[in-house]
């Protein structure tokens, strides 16, 4: 149930905007001196630029905007912005952001971070963020593979995939950070691929204005150690017929060629579209509250692939509540805290003193 404090629905509340009347942007103020240093090829350009182009349609300040970043080929992100930046520590970037998002209402914060990063060292730094419903919005780059440390497989690197660190093929299941964001109880996730730029732009722009943990996996192939990745999502004759739509409303559908229904069991399946029953056909819709639905289509991940919005739901933001907190006990105090309550907290009765 959706506890009504009421709190902003935007993601961009309390963010200071550019002034009326002010040039416009566009994606050279977005655009840092540094040379971008990725491997020819790489889908990193491909984010980067649909960032950069993305970010003056927000009409925020830029000294607003911040970047923070773990370690890994996507990691050099805040290099490239020119936006305020950190590039972290590994896996620890969500903790940061936190941080950042709580003590800083006026602050647009995003992370950017890849699989490794993220779902390996960096577990239980993201699932938390996602729990706690911090005001982020996390862009999970994924080329299901290790790109930095020149090939080792991740954890969404498929099963067999041969590697300097698996030579006989991997054995591990394939993490699935769809799932693991809904089963973390995320209120936004979506997926959205490298190479559609209208779809990544449609949904960042969505992701932006949620209020709460956005987390978006983004499919990015790494043309070096694990180039093909994302083929048949990418050949405009197999895609159409392998890509899932996830539209508000909508039933899910790939093309006219399959569309996805609910089992005797109430499961999902595809099955081809001509002759199926219209009663089963699955309706798209990303606000309900209960995710078993969009759980069910985080599951579809192999022959056809789910690309959209999976789930977008309004639950209070834990800095939001956390700040309404620190409010409430000013106010009890008369409207201040001085140097003695400060003092207070920390010599409280659970210290000692060291000779």
């Amino acid at each position: 149930m959706t506890i009504d404090l009421g709190m902003p629905t935007s993601g961009l509340h309390g963010i200071p905007r550019r002034p009326e009347g002010a040039p416009p942007e566009n994606k050279k103020d977005y655009t840092s001196d540094q040379e971008v240093r990725w491997c020819p090829g790489c889908g990193d350009y491909a984010v980067l630029a649909g960032v950069q182009s993305f970010l003056p349609t927000l009409g925020l300040r830029r000294e607003n905007i911040v970047f923070v970043s773990g370690i890994g080929c996507s990691s050099r992100f805040p290099y490239y912005l020119d936006t305020y930046g950190m590039h972290s520590v590994h896996g620890r970037a969500p903790s940061i952001a936190t941080g950042l998002a709580v003590s800083r209402p006026d602050l647009s914060v995003w992370v950017v971070t890849g699989d490794g990063d993220a779902l390996s060292i960096g577990g239980n730094h993201l699932i938390h963020a996602l729990r706690r419903n911090v005001n982020l919005t996390i862009l999970l780059f994924n080329n299901r593979i290790y790109g930095l440390t020149k090939g080792q497989y991740s954890p969404t690197s498929a099963p067999g995939l041969v590697t300097k660190s698996s030579p006989a093929g991997s054995v591990d299941p394939v993490f699935n950070p769809v799932a693991l964001a809904l089963g973390a109880g995320a209120t936004f996730v979506a997926r959205t691929m490298d190479s559609d730029r209208t779809h990544l732009t449609a949904t960042l722009k969505a992701a932006a204005e949620h209020r709460g943990a956005a987390l978006v996996e983004i499919y990015q192939n790494c043309p070096i150690f694990n180039d093909g990745a994302f083929e048949m999502l990418k050949d405009k004759e197999k895609a159409e017929a392998r890509i899932l739509r996830l539209e508000q409303g909508q039933p899910v559908r790939a093309g006219d060629h399959h569309v996805v229904v609910r089992d005797p069991a109430g499961g999902l399946e595809v099955v081809g579209a001509r002759g199926a029953d219209e009663k089963r056909i699955l309706v798209h819709d990303a606000t309900r509250e209960d995710p078993t639905s969009a759980f069910g289509l985080a599951q579809l991940d192999g022959e056809h692939v789910p690309l959209g919005i999976f789930r977008r739901v309004s639950h209070p933001t834990y800095d939001d509540l956390v700040r309404g907190q620190v409010a409430s006990a000013v106010a009890d105090n008369g409207g201040a805290v001085d140097d003695e309550d400060i003092a207070g907290l920390l010599a409280g009765k659970d210290t000692w003193t060291v000779a």
